[in-house]
């Protein structure tokens, strides 16, 4: 289904990052977006350049939530937002995954739960939920990340079950390393937190993601594109690690 055939869309972590990136196309090609983050000023400054209507809301606050959904229909809604605590499952506290399970599992559980009913009634709708490489694939120290976006791949999964029969298209883009500020929210934005994740790496841009999502929504309506990895091509995904134990095993006990 064309761009020419949705007017409304919605774009959660729009602030900063690959939602921004998003709201940015997205308003290129004639949607109305409503653009939605916790941070005013840049949602000011991105109303101000693209003309989308800001939501300074945190992605949590279901009442927030449920009030705009009940005010417009939207014809795409894209699941951006997304938090991370990286530690080892064994130093995890409560704090934290409550973070994780409320930014980037329970906002889209809810945004789905309501805005892909009046979709379906209207026979018509593209949702695009933002997941990555983590929801497929193993790596040190993001446990509760990993189970986050790994649920958010199974939701994009069961939603077209849920709206088969439907005009409603489901695609889930599952980024690796892309070139955005979230190193910095989550490493501090410091000289040492480029170094060690975006200088010297030949990374996506959050506009690559962006350009990939609009590809996706403008495909015919018979065309339905699923899932997307988009990962540097200098990054590879996956291994396998072999350890000696510091302590060796002892024989079973003979009885």
């Amino acid at each position: 289904m064309p761009f020419s055939d949705y007017r409304t869309a919605l774009v959660t972590g729009a602030s900063s990052g690959i939602g921004l990136a998003v709201v940015e196309r997205l308003a290129r090609e004639g949607l109305q977006v409503h653009a939605l983050a916790r941070s005013a000023d840049p949602l000011k400054a991105l109303a101000d350049r693209t003309g989308c209507i800001p939501h300074a809301v945190d992605v949590r606050d279901l009442p927030a939530l449920t009030k705009l959904a009940g005010s417009v229909e939207f014809d795409v809604l894209v699941n951006c937002a997304g938090v991370d605590r990286p530690k080892k499952f064994l130093q995890a506290d409560a704090e934290d995954i409550e973070l994780l399970l409320g930014v980037n599992l329970g906002a889209v559980l809810h945004l789905c739960r309501l805005v892909v009913p009046g979709m379906v009634a209207r026979d018509r709708g593209h949702v695009v939920n933002i997941t990555s490489i983590a929801g497929a694939y193993n790596f040190g120290g993001n446990s509760t990340y990993h189970a986050t976006k790994a649920a958010v791949s199974m939701l994009s999964r069961q939603l077209r079950i849920d709206a088969f029969g439907k005009r409603v298209r489901i695609t889930e883009i599952c980024p690796g390393r892309v070139e955005t500020d979230i190193f910095a929210h989550v490493h501090g934005d410091s000289a040492a937190t480029r170094a060690a994740f975006i200088d010297g790496f030949e990374l996506p841009k959050p506009e690559d993601i962006a350009d990939t999502i609009a590809f996706a929504i403008a495909a015919p309506v018979a065309v339905n594109i699923g899932h997307i990895e988009i990962t540097p091509t200098l990054q590879v995904p996956g291994g396998l690690s072999t350890v000696r134990p510091e302590h060796p095993a002892s024989p079973p006990a003979v009885t």
